[in-house]
């Protein structure tokens, strides 16, 4: 009886070895090479079918100089520069938004979630109206709404508003101090302008404050889903050894929560980082503005097209590869697994 336990013991470990990974790999490369290769070949005969009509076609037009200016750029850039260098400009001042964009509205979007659940009514109805209110509306309207206000409603420049010490808000966007040759430019006004720190254009500040805004309302629901998500036990037995609520929220509720917050949140990086493709509607110099304009310039609109579409598609797959990695971490740290 003994000596037939080992044998069923090494026969169950036979049975449960697990399979070799490489033929699902190797099926998936052969798809992504089966794709990768459809697409080239799509592109080309496009292509030849645009120059067998007489149409000019290609992407020898990248390294023609634009002939065009960039008003806002982030990247210095002249209109003797190749379109390629325009093209580079545009994803910058895209970036530019875009990251900003993402911190403002993880900050509101976990603290209108979070006070969504406030035991204070005032503050949950609040929250409330402001989910529903910018869940509800059109980002592009968002975008119009806030340039309207800052280049219609805010004062000239030599009156501009002061919120903060250093901190400038009128028709001409917005003036924050900044770090300029190893010391802090401060702002000052003096005459009819303001002097020093780093100024944003209505244009910069209106895409910002919609993208982050409108975004930060579906955070919202993600946080509050997620932190709802945790059992009431663990929370009642967090407050029975003493904890105040902050700690709850902090050390039991979050890490838990997290679970259910991180797929949802990545949905909405992944919004932002598309929707602010909208900033061409109020005259932002964004990548989908220089793309618009060196169609203009060349009528070569398939290979802009096709140049958006390789960004935007590369930018999403890199954000999602990102928050992919977080998000196994954060599952594999909620199940007690070690990484």
């Amino acid at each position: 009886m003994s000596a037939t336990r080992p044998a069923q013991a090494h026969e169950l470990r036979a049975t449960t070895t697990p399979a070799s990974p490489w033929p699902s790999r190797l099926l998936q490369i052969v798809i992504v090479l089966a794709v990768v290769l459809g697409i080239l070949w799509l592109f080309g005969n496009v292509i030849d079918n645009m120059r067998a009509r007489g149409m000019q076609a290609g992407f020898g037009f990248l390294l023609e100089p634009a002939g065009f200016e960039i008003g806002e750029s982030l990247l210095a850039f002249d209109a003797s520069q190749p379109f390629w260098r325009a093209f580079l400009a545009g994803l910058a001042n895209t970036l530019r938004v875009v990251l900003p964009a993402l911190v403002l509205a993880t900050v509101i979007g976990f603290a209108v979630g979070i006070a969504r659940l406030s035991p204070a009514l005032p503050v949950r109805l609040l929250a409330t109206a402001y989910v529903e209110l910018f869940r509800n509306v059109p980002l592009l309207l968002q975008l119009l709404m806030w340039y309207f206000v800052l280049t219609t409603l805010l004062p000239v420049a030599s009156e501009a508003l002061q919120p903060l010490p250093g901190v400038f808000l009128s028709k001409s966007g917005l003036v924050l101090p900044w770090i300029a040759d190893g010391a802090v430019s401060w702002p000052v006004l003096e005459g009819f302008g303001i002097d020093g720190g780093v100024a944003l254009t209505p244009e910069f500040v209106a895409v910002c404050l919609g993208l982050s805004v409108g975004t930060a309302a579906f955070i919202a629901e993600a946080v509050r889903g997620g932190i709802q998500s945790v059992p009431r036990g663990q929370v009642e037995a967090a407050r029975a050894i003493g904890l105040p609520p902050a700690g709850v929220l902090r050390f039991i509720v979050l890490p838990q929560a997290l679970k259910a917050i991180v797929p949802p949140l990545g949905n909405q990086y992944l919004n932002l980082l598309k929707n602010s493709s909208l900033a061409v509607a109020i005259g932002y110099p964004d990548l989908v503005s220089i793309a618009n304009t060196s169609m203009n310039q060349t009528g070569r609109a398939f290979e802009c097209v096709a140049v958006l579409m390789a960004v935007y598609l590369a930018l999403s797959l890199l954000v999602a590869g990102i928050l992919g990695s977080f998000n196994r971490r954060v599952a594999l740290r909620g199940t007690g697994a070690r990484t």
